[in-house]
């Protein structure tokens, strides 16, 4: 099989979930480096495979995707061989509103207060922490009952919300008060086929 070139920085967690959903399907990769430091995302000739000038992007022979969570449920359903996402109702709605979550209160939550730290972004750190507390405590609560976060078997729900909570310390979110999350990652580590993302020494991190 030919590799499917995974166009990537290595701090971002949207990437690395995708790297990491790769890995766990033991497909063949290649790492493309995009360079976001110096707008290397902004440039014409990676604007012609996401006019949005974001990564993940992928080129599975030819098919080109972006958007991280649409890249997942691609790789799923192509290479997931029946698992990782349900096709029955209630199993496809759960994996979406993880999905959701992931796009939304777990990126601006314990994303975003990692932006702070790590890429000097100009949000308040004060109310992004608040508002990724106030969520990580709603998903303790649920992963309290649940195994994974759709249900007892790992889908792409989990690899979508797996980076930024794992990486919550950096951004000074700290995860001492959530045992269920953090058993929940220990979950997903031993995965075969886990890879994780490089930990910087930024926030939490600097004393763990």
């Amino acid at each position: 099989m030919q590799a499917i070139k995974l166009y990537n920085f290595p701090r971002s967690g949207h990437a690395h979930r995708v790297e990491l959903m790769l890995s766990l399907l033991q497909l063949p990769t290649e790492l493309i480096f995009v360079d976001l430091a110096k707008g290397a995302h902004k440039q014409a000739d990676f604007l012609a495979l996401n006019p949005f000038g974001q990564v993940p992007v992928i080129d599975d022979q030819g098919v080109v995707l972006a958007d991280s969570n649409a890249i997942l449920v691609y790789l799923a359903l192509k290479y997931g061989n029946g698992r990782w996402l349900p096709t029955d109702p209630v199993g496809a709605a759960k994996v979406q509103r993880w999905l959701s979550v992931a796009a939304g209160p777990i990126a601006f939550g314990p994303g975003r207060a990692r932006l702070i730290t790590v890429f000097g972004a100009p949000y308040n750190a004060q109310e992004v922490i608040a508002y990724a507390h106030s969520w990580l405590k709603v998903i303790d609560q649920e992963l309290g009952a649940t195994a994974y976060l759709a249900g007892g078997e790992p889908t792409i729900a989990d690899i979508a919300a797996y980076s930024y909570i794992a990486h919550a310390p950096e951004g000074n979110v700290s995860l001492d008060d959530y045992p269920n999350i953090r058993a929940w990652l220990a979950r997903v580590e031993v995965l075969p086929g886990f890879v994780g993302m490089p930990r910087t020494v930024a926030g939490l991190q600097k004393t763990a």
